[in-house]
């Protein structure tokens, strides 16, 4: 009996039969099956030491001091410190009778009205716009440590994927170099086979190169290696003025009111209270007379500087203010972006985990069909290849979902968990 010779795509097919049957035997579906969704002890230790070697975070204990100085500074009974005055006037110079006068006077600057209060309410704002900048800088972290994170991932899952290609064409070709041997396929065959291998080589290289750009990118910013866990939990709604890029937006429009308040009854210089005392004597061996003085002096007119302060002062509050009117739109669409790709990868998750288990179904059918010789070859490699990629699509798309659902609470503005 003649035996009959197979084209390329049976050739391919014996070939890949026995590499799928043997790759599911010893690795699985499941190692590209698994979970890679996000962990909260990875992300959130990964981002708490990124967050520790910012300069934000090592120069927010000098900040805080520095906004409770201006508070106590604001609190105090007098606007600036007070100023001892001396003097003396004598005659020995021109004429030598013995005159003397000594006067020492304490000068107390005063709070104009209103100014003290104010100057109390802008260094409160200014305290609450540290704490605000200090969280918007941890949320502004959060994004770009997740972002190296789902990077990670992907590039490990990708670097799975090309190893397991390489596995099955490895099969192949020793698949087909039998059946060479054999005189059951030609030296092209295997050629073509040798081929399909160097390709998968190719792509393993390139995966290789791209995860470890990836840890070497996630491991300058934390500091640590990577590894897995599970998800961030699907956050609950929460109100939008709780985001920290709006707080401080919020507390920077605060302080530019408060300091525009404060601009406005600071456009004189503080009136100023002095208390001091004279001793003097007309003429030598006359008897000291001593004295007390009260003064309260005056500023006339307004400072020069008013005007262009209050000014900048009202600037400061416009542009604040319509930065935090542009950003809660900005926000709000984000959001809403965030949850409708939420929405749409786990539907999308979920087909393809429908998929994978009735390509998984049909591959038992045909295993038996073709085992009972109901099937030919090819048909039975076609629906094998058709189960494994339906497996590796549901593993991309749980890590998708991971990474929408890490995007929507970054959207919401709540830190890694």
């Amino acid at each position: 009996m003649k035996r009959k010779r197979w084209g390329s795509l049976g050739i391919l097919a014996a070939a890949l039969l026995t590499a799928a049957i043997s790759g599911h035997a010893q690795t699985g579906p499941a190692q590209t099956g698994r979970d890679p969704s996000s962990s909260p002890a990875p992300l959130r230790q990964g981002f708490e030491t990124a967050w520790a070697r910012q300069p934000e975070q090592r120069a927010a204990g000098l900040r805080r001091d520095a906004a409770a100085a201006g508070l106590r500074a604001a609190e105090r009974w007098t606007p600036e410190t007070a100023a001892l005055d001396l003097s003396t006037r004598s005659d020995r110079w021109h004429r030598n009778d013995g005159a003397r006068e000594y006067e020492a006077a304490l000068s107390v600057p005063l709070w104009s009205p209103g100014e003290r209060a104010k100057s109390q309410a802008a260094a409160q704002s200014q305290a609450q716009a540290v704490d605000a900048l200090l969280g918007a800088a941890q949320w502004r972290l959060a994004d770009e440590v997740r972002e190296a994170y789902w990077t990670r991932q992907r590039a490990r899952i990708e670097h799975e994927i090309a190893q397991q290609k390489l596995a099955s064409a490895q099969g192949i070709a020793r698949d087909v170099q039998r059946r060479v041997t054999a005189g059951d396929l030609a030296r092209a065959d295997a050629h073509q086979a040798d081929s399909a291998v160097a390709v998968a080589q190719s792509a393993v290289a390139e995966a290789a190169v791209a995860e470890a750009q990836s840890a070497q990118a996630w491991a300058m910013l934390t500091g640590q290696d990577l590894r897995e866990g599970p998800q961030e939990p699907l956050p609950a709604p929460m109100p939008l003025t709780a985001h920290p890029a709006l707080r401080e937006l919020q507390a920077r429009v605060d302080l530019a009111r408060r300091q525009q308040d404060l601009a406005g009854v600071q456009t004189r210089a503080n009136p100023e209270l002095s208390l001091g005392t004279t001793r003097e004597r007309d003429a030598r061996g006359e008897r000291s007379a001593q004295s007390i003085n009260v003064g309260l002096r005056i500023p006339l007119g307004r400072l020069s500087a008013s005007d262009a302060r209050l000014a900048n002062a009202s600037a400061d509050l416009l542009e604040a203010q319509s930065q935090l009117d542009l950003e809660t739109q900005r926000i709000d669409a984000r959001i809403a972006l965030a949850r409708t790709r939420v929405e749409l990868l786990t539907q999308a998750r979920d087909s393809a985990q429908r998929r994978a288990a009735l390509a998984g179904e049909s591959r038992g059918f045909f295993d038996k069909a073709f085992r009972l010789g109901e099937s030919d070859l090819p048909t039975r490699l076609r629906i094998d290849l058709e189960a494994f990629e339906a497996e590796r699509q549901a593993a991309r798309s749980r890590l998708e979902v991971g990474a929408a659902i890490s995007q929507l609470r970054q959207a919401l503005g709540l830190l890694p968990e």
